[in-house]
């Protein structure tokens, strides 16, 4: 277990600090903030965020080691930052109480994002190591001055809302070389410790699961359903961390779902599990199955840790974390997958994770588990590496092998990845994919349906050329990909008529049939 102590600060750091509660703060504080957003423009500051390193964490300490209400600043303060900068940001908590146990820790530390957002123009996303904050310009018109300010609402919410804690003590940081060398050696150790617990446990093994609506306040509809074999979207809540938090809060954001009846075993469907979706989506979902991609997925919130996308064109899945700025071969970018799949809907096609899902014996296994992935930045593969297969980790690309779907096609040809032939799903052996249908074959097809035609052709008349509409997945319909709009009405005479055919998305060929000569000849 990694030990729990108070930081050391170094010698010569720029240090302030504050004892005792606030007598009155320069904003307001309540729920009715929860949501704000504050964007570019109207931003003082960024902390933390994509550019900058940054997290939170929270310490169960003993009594005596926990100074109750005070707060120590390492680093720059807001008056000494410059409007429209970003900068490095950590806040650590220590916390004490008779309550107050070191399962407690995640749970309490997730509870930053809910109290922070209570404070008028201040915006807290994210978790852990991907905390984003950004301040008003209109908060600093109003007084607020230091961070201090903020640690110590902060700080007056978490005893006024969990009265187990007794004591509570902040350091806030934006020394970069401290929060950096904290993060290595203080955060990650203590993040991968929480997450190795729940390894040796499975969905079967409980009789119930846990929710967490914290992410409400900016995805009204999002249900995260925390099980042994599925932590939380964000990566903060395991169902260990939910198990403590219920049992201090029943009534609070951590409550135990009843599994019910068992409906799929390999999707992970339950009676229980959809009856809370349906409770606590207000009736906009009603099934879930907690480890399939494409038949009615895990909603996403927005604070999840990767995002995962399907490619038609390869008949794959890839995966993303919010740390790679770069498009991926789909040519989006994480943040511009995320705006179309957060705010708690069910879309097939993306889905929102937390890297700890990677580690699950049940990772989307009901459509092919990593016999599905084909790509994955290098930087996420390697953190995840020991959880993936042998005999497919070296055929899962990474933006060193393939940046384009032409460049990511020609890789998994290659290597020969399961997606080319057909995948095969590990938990049944079942073949739940055919595998790619070669383009000359395409050709070929297209070209006979167009050659026994030719009556029809003759008496067709000119048709734009109609969407095209992808297969359906199961339960569901993915959108509809929208072909270029012809820029003037097909000649007379031209029908394309296509049956069974099957068609790449990225490539359709059009034959026009030869008209006979004049005389018949």
């Amino acid at each position: 277990m990694v030990e729990r102590k108070r930081i050391e600060i170094p010698e010569g750091a720029k240090v302030k600090e504050s004892v005792g509660e606030e007598a009155e703060f320069p904003f307001d504080i309540s729920p009715m903030y929860e949501g704000e957003r504050i964007r570019k423009g109207d931003m003082y500051v960024e902390l933390g965020g994509p550019s900058q390193p940054g997290f939170e964490l929270v310490i169960a300490l003993p009594m005596d080691q926990v100074e109750d209400m005070k707060v120590t600043l390492i680093g720059p303060d807001l008056d000494e930052m410059e409007e429209g900068s970003t900068h490095p940001y950590a806040m650590i908590y220590y916390i004490a109480g008779e309550m107050v146990e070191t399962d407690l820790e995640p749970v309490i530390e997730r509870r930053n994002h809910d109290f922070q957002n209570y404070i008028e123009g201040y915006m807290h996303l994210n978790q852990r190591y991907d905390i984003w904050i950004r301040i008003g310009k209109n908060a600093i018109k109003k007084g607020l001055k230091s961070l201090i300010q903020i640690a110590k609402a902060t700080m007056m919410l978490y005893k006024n809302e969990l009265p187990f804690i007794e004591k509570i003590e902040a350091v806030y940081i934006t020394d970069k070389d401290l929060v950096e060398k904290l993060l290595n050696e203080l955060a990650m150790p203590i993040f991968e410790e929480r997450d190795a617990r729940v390894e040796a446990l499975s969905d079967e093994d409980v009789d119930e699961f846990y929710s967490c609506t914290l992410c409400q306040s900016f995805a009204p509809t999002n249900v995260c359903v925390v099980s042994p074999d599925r932590p939380s979207l964000c990566g903060a809540i395991t169902w260990f961390d939910g198990r403590a938090a219920a049992k201090v809060d029943p009534e609070g954001p951590n409550r135990a779902i009843p599994k019910g009846e068992l409906l799929d075993p390999i999707g992970g469907e339950y009676s229980g599990v959809n009856e809370f979706a349906k409770q606590e989506s207000g009736g906009e979902y009603d099934r879930i199955k907690l480890h399939s991609f494409f038949e009615y997925p895990h909603t996403s919130c927005g604070c999840f840790e990767v995002i995962g996308f399907y490619m038609p064109e390869v008949d794959g899945i890839g995966w993303v974390h919010r740390g790679y700025a770069e498009p991926a071969p789909n040519g989006l970018t994480f943040s511009t997958m995320a705006g179309q799949t957060g705010g708690g809907k069910q879309v097939v096609g993306f889905l929102g994770i937390g890297i700890a899902y990677f580690r699950s014996k049940k990772f989307i296994q009901a459509d092919g588990g990593w016999y599905r992935v084909v790509w994955m930045p290098k930087d996420l593969k390697e953190r995840v590496a020991k959880y993936i297969p042998d005999d497919i980790r070296d055929k899962i690309a990474t933006e060193e092998d393939a940046k384009t779907l032409d460049e990511l096609k020609e890789f998994l040809k290659k290597v020969d990845h399961p997606v080319v032939k057909g995948v095969v799903r590990p938990v049944d052996g079942q073949k739940i994919t055919n595998g790619w249908v070669e383009e000359e074959e395409e050709e070929e097809e297209v070209a006979e349906e167009v050659a026994e035609a030719p009556a029809e052709a003759a008496a067709a008349q000119p048709a734009a050329m109609q969407p095209m509409q992808m297969p359906a997945m199961p339960g569901f319909q993915l959108p509809a990909l929208q072909m270029p709009q012809a820029t003037s009405a097909a000649p007379a005479g031209i029908k394309l008529v296509i049956k069974d055919a099957k068609i790449t998305i990225d490539k359709v060929v059009v034959r026009k049939a030869e008209k006979e000569k004049k005389g018949g000849k």
